[in-house]
């Protein structure tokens, strides 16, 4: 093939895939040999491609500083100056494992938006540190400000976890931290002993290092090696400053109470000893915090009642309980583990709500009509007897009459009413996504051995009903008699984010009018219930949307479409809904600062979540290497998700793992990114790799130290899209892929 036929495919992909690069928020500036290495372009093209950056040289699309390559969204070269339209702000910096961050800002009366910083502005702050950032109106409508860090006030912390990623032959030791990414080394100062690729220490920061310098830190512990499974937890809790072990003093007030309800603890309570209720939980669930009852009378109205252990009763405000559980604010659930909140006496015994035993409780007791409209609700301290604890999959099985129970009837009515508010939730504009979730099997020893799927059933969704309806009408009760309170909210997502979930949605083949509502996007879900895009689009639509967080400012849940909303029913795990028991009865201190509780536990919940995503990953990746060690050349089946001028991005169903492949790794033809289609396409074979298409792959190496897989493709990728109809190229086109 010669040159100038070769040119013509080239000069149209490669600016896309360039500038696609360069415009990353985590773009760095390289040198030309370094992007194009980047790019992974082989020989024959980097020709052609330095002809186009002596071209975007030209255009002043990039210029040269100290021999790299600068973009003109990204350079550091020229940052803007100070403005009347700039302002300083101090906030906590939030980082992206890319590199890029936030600053959350502490005065959010002044400054009510998170600020942008883009990689190379950062400095040598990290995630969790204090920090004076300059802050500039977006260029782009609709976003929000973005900024550079000026100086770092605080730093967050003074240890790292890290892993060894080499070892020199001089004997100097560099480490990879999660925590900063993949760019940021550690190098080791001081060690007495031996360590080897893959060991987990903790050290001391002693130097924070610069731009082009390593951070410099002295090991203060060494946990262990990588391919140890017990470890991740432990690790994680180093790595994320989770506090595991509780103070004895703690244990010492929780031991206190005892392990049974005092019978003079009864007293100013509703005693619904002899109600029928019963609790619905995880099978692997210790900590059981809500039951429900449920009748219906003579007039056709639904007495509901959800109840819940009140955790206020035992928790005092300005105890060590209580000092120890804000420190905390919530429990953390790594698979087959979980760091809880409050000391198991309470947490697993006193506060669970365990069957055939008297446990206190909080208890919104409701009444609905024949349609599922709320008439009346009351809130009142209680003291009830759970009849039975339920698995999901046991209530599942007594409802398809698998199993017998004297509490079938009482289920199946739940299901009646649940049913009701789902319609009601519906009509109000709520989406329902019903996924399942992958759980994995965790040994004793902390392996990965298998999973099993949890299908989100009517069991879970009737649960999920009546807490919501338990939440709700907390929150309106205290609203509406004036008191201040922690709301759960969920603002609107960006017009930009759902433009780009829609745009996707029509990529698949579904209809989306140019100005959607409410009822166009249920509409979608509907239309994609029941097709292989229906777990992709929920995902991506809850990935469009902004995080739920708390706040004593009620701005509405969208997610819900609810105004007032907030978490009530897990006091046992979140210490938002203690402070929600706490104002129902008057027992919150005077000067109580709800701002700065709502803002810390929202923190809390943000960095345990990144605790349990990281075990998470992980530990799919030692299951994943676990298969690969049985099979070295097997095949996995995925789906792509997204797709870029410089390749596509699939992922594993059903655990999740997230994969990409580069252009060049398609191998068997060039192929050229449709931007209107979002699709790449083969120039002479005609086949298209579009988002939803199946594809096989397999493994190439596997890293567990910086949590990577590279993979290849594993057989030919068949031409056409779902959901779309293919181009007309079918017979010849097929013949010529089969013989290669």
């Amino acid at each position: 093939m010669n040159k100038k036929s070769q040119k013509a495919p080239l000069s149209t992909s490669l600016p896309s895939r360039l500038r696609d690069f360069l415009s990353d928020p985590s773009y760095v500036p390289l040198s030309q040999s370094a992007l194009f290495k980047a790019l992974k372009l082989p020989p024959k093209e980097q020709k052609l491609a330095k002809e186009l950056v002596r071209e975007m040289i030209e255009k002043k699309e990039i210029w040269i500083e100290k021999s790299k390559l600068c973009y003109k969204k990204s350079t550091p070269a020229a940052p803007p100056t100070r403005s009347k339209s700039s302002s300083l702000v101090k906030g906590i910096l939030r980082m992206n494992p890319r590199g890029f961050g936030f600053v959350v800002p502490e005065n959010k009366e002044i400054h009510p938006e998170d600020i942008f910083i883009p990689k190379h502005l950062t400095s040598t702050a990290v995630d969790g540190d204090l920090v004076e950032a300059e802050s500039f109106p977006s260029s782009k409508e609709g976003k929000g400000p973005e900024g550079k860090v000026i100086c770092i006030l605080q730093r967050g912390r003074s240890h790292l976890a890290g892993l060894v990623k080499f070892v020199e032959s001089s004997g100097e030791i560099f480490l990879h931290s999660p925590l900063l990414g993949p760019t940021r080394q550690i190098k080791v100062t001081r060690f007495d002993g031996k360590l080897e690729y893959g060991d987990r220490v903790i050290v001391k920061v002693e130097d924070w290092g610069g731009q082009n310098r390593p951070i410099l830190a002295e090991i203060t512990h060494h946990l262990g090696h990588i391919s140890d499974p017990s470890l991740d937890v432990s690790a994680a809790v180093e790595e994320f400053s989770l506090r595991s072990d509780f103070p004895p003093e703690v244990v010492e007030q929780a031991k206190a109470f005892g392990k049974i309800v005092s019978p003079k603890n009864y007293k100013d309570r509703l005693d619904l000893t002899e109600t029928e209720c019963f609790t619905i939980d995880p099978a692997t669930a210790k900590d059981f915090d809500d039951a429900l009852s449920l009748s219906k009378d003579s007039k056709g109205q639904y007495q509901l009642g959800v109840h819940i252990a009140d955790v206020a009763h035992y928790v005092k405000p300005g105890t060590p309980l209580d000092i120890e559980a804000f420190a905390r604010c919530n429990s953390t659930y790594f698979p087959g583990s979980c760091v809880p909140m409050l000391p198991e006496e309470l947490s697993n015994n006193l506060c669970s709500l365990k069957p055939k035993v008297a446990r206190l409780c909080v208890s919104v007791l409701m009444t609905f009509n024949a349609q599922g409209d709320l008439l009346k609700h009351e809130i009142k301290r209680t003291v009830i007897k759970s009849a039975q604890r339920f698995t999901y999959e046991e209530a599942k099985e007594v409802l398809d009459g698998k199993k017998q129970s004297k509490h079938s009837p009482t289920l199946q009515l739940m299901v009646e009413l649940c049913l009701l508010l789902k319609k009601k939730r519906y009509e109000r504009g709520s989406i329902d996504f019903s996924l399942p979730e992958v759980v994995l099997d965790i040994d004793k020893d902390g392996r990965p051995t298998s999973y099993h799927i949890v299908e989100y059933d009517i069991t879970h969704q009737l649960v999920e009903e009546y807490m919501l309806k338990a939440n709700e009408m907390t929150a309106r009760t205290l609203a509406a008699h004036g008191v201040s309170l922690i709301f759960r909210i969920h603002e609107e997502p960006s017009e930009e984010t759902m433009n780009d979930f829609f745009a996707l949605a029509r990529s698949l083949g579904f209809f989306v009018p140019a100005e959607p509502k409410t009822k166009d996007i249920q509409k979608l879900f509907e239309q994609a219930k029941g097709t292989s895009f229906s777990a992709q689009l929920s995902v991506a639509f809850i990935r469009s949307m902004k995080l739920a967080s708390y706040s004593p400012e009620n701005v509405g849940h969208f997610g819900l479409s609810l105004e007032e909303y907030c978490h009530f029913t897990s006091p046992i795990r979140r210490y938002p809904d203690l402070i929600i028991q706490r104002l129902l009865f008057g027992e919150l201190p005077p000067g109580c600062n709800l701002v700065q509780v709502a803002d810390l536990c929202s923190e809390k919940e943000r960095i345990s979540f990144k605790a349990e995503q990281t075990v998470k990953t992980l530990k799919k990746l030692r299951l994943l290497k676990e298969w690969q060690t049985a099979n070295p050349r097997k095949e996995y089946p995925c789906l792509i998700t997204k797709i870029k001028p410089f390749g596509l991005h699939f992922e594993l169903p059903p655990i999740g793992i997230e994969g990409f492949l580069h252009v060049s790794e398609l191998k068997g033809d060039y192929f050229i990114y449709e931007e209107g289609k979002n699709c790449l396409y083969g120039r002479n074979s005609h086949m298209r790799f579009c988002v939803g298409d199946p594809i096989n792959v397999r493994v190439r190496t596997l890293d567990l130290v910086m949590l990577e897989v590279k993979w290849e493709p594993a057989m030919e990728h068949s031409s056409g899209s779902p959901g779309k109809p293919s181009e007309p190229h079918s017979k010849k086109k097929n013949r010529r892929r089969r013989r290669r």
